[in-house]
């Protein structure tokens, strides 16, 4: 069986990675993981199973290779064993919660935790983020009732494990997952200073006009280059209220124009929007003017939330960004949102 040091540096070799000391240093605490499980389990009537080993908080900026990392991982297991996105994860666990309580359940997170604990030895969750006060009230017992039945957890995020669900409501209750968190898993910051998902998109175009076939050619180019088809739908929960994302993966996010600003959202949506994505893949943006009048309003909140989060924005529109709204009220006005949209094309906008 071959070791995560060695199946890394045969994808080295083989020209499908480049070595990076950052993602290097990160293989022994996969390997520890790996080679633990790969103990066959002991067990009988007087012999005490051993303690599982210490799972992985890998945490970092976007585009650093977490998730193509413990795809590595997962794949070199022999173990039963689960990778998932964090979200669908827990979209999973509160139907499981709910199906409980309608059988009458008291405690309703314990069977669903059993459940988990007996179909796999180790969890591999995507982008760990708790923005929703439902989940944070929750993961605290499933995560202990996993551990406890010996659940190995890998998991990656954009956070440090203390700010989770930062100024999130009721925060202090939270507090003793963080401290769990720490406690069962190995905390690892990767800290490389190249953000691979910027680089296949580098000095590519990030504007495609006029939005015809061809431009929905190149965007689906540039959608596959940074998912690998591996997005999925994805739920914002922005002051209880839930705004779906139609695609999301790693961190870049899939939209229509109308999707986002043809329908009652606001600031506060864009802003989550803008926390949790850090490239927006936006389609269709028509012309703007006085008969759309309250779609382009929002459109300017929208590149404005952006703009501030620094997220990299790749889209199809109708005209180039001086002519998207060139009459009627609020035209004046657009000539910032233009100037930004310019900016933003800039090489290098949103590695700051």
């Amino acid at each position: 069986m071959k070791t995560m040091p060695d199946i890394y540096a045969d994808k080295v070799n083989s020209g499908a990675l480049t070595a990076d000391p950052a993602q290097e240093a990160v293989l022994p605490e996969f390997e520890r993981i790996r080679a633990a499980l790969a103990e066959p389990e002991r067990k009988g009537w007087f012999r005490k199973a051993p303690e599982p080993p210490k799972g992985l908080y890998m945490w970092g900026g976007v585009g650093r290779g977490k998730s193509m990392l413990m795809d590595m991982f997962a794949a070199s297991l022999d173990v039963p064993n689960r990778r998932v996105h964090f979200h669908a994860f827990m979209q999973e666990i509160h139907a499981g919660i709910h199906a409980a309580r309608q059988q009458g359940k008291e405690d309703a997170v314990a069977p669903v935790a059993a459940k988990v604990a007996e179909d796999v030895r180790l969890l591999a969750f995507d982008e760990m983020q708790i923005t929703d006060i439902t989940d944070a009230m929750i993961v605290g017992r499933l995560f202990q009732a996993l551990f406890d039945a010996g659940v190995v957890v890998v998991t990656t995020s954009n956070r440090v494990p203390d700010d989770l669900y930062k100024n999130g409501l009721n925060r202090q209750l939270f507090l003793p997952f963080i401290e769990l968190l720490k406690e069962k898993m190995v905390v690892h910051e990767l800290a490389s200073p190249t953000d691979y998902r910027q680089d296949r998109i580098a000095g590519s175009p990030t504007y495609f006009t006029p939005n015809d076939a061809e431009a929905r050619e190149k965007i689906e180019e540039v959608w596959q280059s940074l998912t690998e088809g591996k997005a999925e739908p994805h739920t914002l929960t922005v002051q209880k209220r839930k705004v779906e994302i139609p695609a999301f993966h790693n961190g870049v996010a899939r939209a229509s124009f109308y999707h986002l600003c043809g329908r009652m959202l606001g600031a506060a949506d864009y802003l989550a929007l803008a926390d949790a994505a850090r490239v927006l893949v936006l389609e269709d943006i028509p012309l703007l003017s006085r008969q759309n009048f309250n779609e382009a309003k929002r459109f300017v909140t929208l590149i404005d939330a952006l703009y501030e989060a620094k997220v990299r924005l790749i889209c199809s529109a109708a005209a180039t960004p001086e002519y998207l709204y060139v009459e009627g009220e609020g035209s004046f006005e657009f000539e910032r949102t233009a100037s930004r949209l310019r900016e933003m094309q800039s090489e290098g906008w949103g590695t700051a």
